[in-house]
């Protein structure tokens, strides 16, 4: 879709009070989607939402406008993001809505959708969607209006089936497993998932009042986590975000393993199992190690724009199955439509009770390369990245790094802002060379 009006490249998100963030805006949201879902003939909508305390305002709002399209509604509580979309397909639903910000602050909220297949919505869709948006708002006669009701066995469903992505003859009895998530979304899945499957687990970020989702916790903040697998002397951690599509994890003896590390650790043993279908597919923003060890072990890989959609996109575009982002998101459509953090985690666990090892283990033999990434504000109007001086700097830093690292300059999809990213051997050599180019865009920009 080439202009989105309401829509970003994942549903509608703002500051919750701010348009688009607002009931009235909600009950327009639902009946428009409402409107373009109930014309499949399946008149069957799931929600679900995060731990904010805004959610009831959204989730209610929501309803009335699904109501009124002639949508029937079943309510899942607060459930996964991931949760919903499998939900969504194993109830044969029209569609699946999820009220969630994810990792953002409990002031931000949004409202995403996903197709009866459990996928993002496909661009023609949410056109429909946005047309219908700026049309006058039509209820159905009372007698077709929709019925609301809630699937009080959601969290059970969805449990048992992340355990079913696990080897049945494979346990985690003998692993002790320290989980963060997040007080947000998967509070009540995540930890309970572990242990049926025979882990010792410690749990952090479990008791969400509405307001601490993602505060100091979870995947975008690990001090809490390194700190108490120190202190339970676990063999490692797992940090989930809010909605629970985001995955980190710590080593027994504290170090970060990001999005980029899961993906070597996926890819290698897909490879070791003859499992791998083509390639890989990552960001633009994947280190250069990654790119290096593909290339070693002759797979595929390809670099799709920041943002698990994009990721997703290429996927099926290639009928390949793994791919993700250094932040956590992480896919495999051999197990799910859509990024898992739990299921990608799992897969881990499963990768390290097949070869008897620990987690820093599986990473022995990958090492990421230093990355020096430098936010240069710029003014509208301007294009510092058409400049003659910033193209000269960025090729005479690519002609210096040669097959050893790489440039990177894109401009933020949020902020006015460029933002400069080199990679390469020597952490030094790769923070000057990123300041130079700094430099010069710096001097276009003003």
């Amino acid at each position: 879709m080439s202009e989105r009006k309401y829509f970003g490249t994942d549903g509608v998100r703002g500051r919750v009070g701010d348009f688009p963030i607002t009931p009235d805006f909600a009950v327009k949201l639902g009946w428009a989607a409402g409107t373009v879902f109930a014309k499949s003939g399946n008149q069957r909508v799931l929600v679900g939402k995060d731990t904010r305390l805004s959610g009831y305002m959204l989730e209610s709002a929501l309803e009335a406008g699904l109501l009124s399209a002639g949508v029937s509604v079943e309510f899942l509580g607060p459930m996964p993001t991931p949760a919903v979309a499998y939900l969504t397909r194993n109830f044969r639903a029209a569609a699946g809505i999820v009220i969630s910000a994810s990792h953002n602050p409990y002031y931000d909220n949004g409202i995403k959708f996903f197709s009866d297949s459990g996928s993002k919505l496909p661009d023609a869709v949410e056109s429909e969607i946005e047309r219908l948006l700026d049309e006058p708002l039509v209820c159905v006669p009372s007698e077709q209006m929709g019925r609301a009701s809630r699937i009080d066995d959601a969290p059970g469903r969805y449990i048992e089936f992340c355990k079913s992505v696990f080897p049945s003859e494979l346990s985690l009895s003998g692993l002790t497993i320290v989980v963060d998530c997040a007080h947000g979304a998967t509070y009540h899945i995540a930890p309970d998932v572990l242990r049926e499957l025979g882990a010792t687990v410690h749990e952090i970020g479990t008791a969400p009042n509405g307001i601490n989702i993602n505060a100091d916790c979870g995947a975008t903040e690990l001090k809490s986590l390194q700190a108490s697998v120190r202190e339970h002397k676990a063999d490692l951690g797992f940090a989930l975000d809010g909605d629970g599509d985001r995955l980190m994890m710590v080593t027994s003896e504290g170090r970060v393993v990001d999005g980029d590390d899961v993906i070597y650790i996926l890819a290698r043993a897909a490879q070791q199992d003859g499992l791998l279908q083509g390639g890989i597919v990552g960001t633009l923003m994947s280190n250069f190690a990654l790119e290096k060890f593909f290339a070693d072990r002759k797979i595929p890989f390809v670099r799709a724009k920041v943002g698990d959609r994009y990721v997703m996109e290429e996927l099926v575009k290639r009928d390949w199955k793994i791919g993700g982002e250094n932040s956590g998101h992480l896919i495999n459509r051999q197990f799910h439509s859509t990024g898992d953090g739990i299921i990608a985690g799992l897969q881990v666990l499963t990768a390290m009770q097949r070869e008897q090892c620990s987690l820093s283990d599986l990473l022995k033999g990958f090492e990421k390369y230093p990355q020096a990434l430098i936010n240069v504000r710029f003014q509208a109007g301007s294009d510092p990245l058409a400049d003659s001086a910033v193209q000269s700097a960025v090729a005479d830093v690519e002609k210096r790094l040669g097959n050893e690292g790489r440039v990177l300059l894109r401009k933020s999809g949020t902020e006015p802002l460029i933002r400069v990213m080199v990679e390469g051997r020597d952490a030094q050599s790769v923070k000057t060379l990123a300041q130079q180019i700094a430099g010069e865009v710096e001097a276009a920009a003003n």
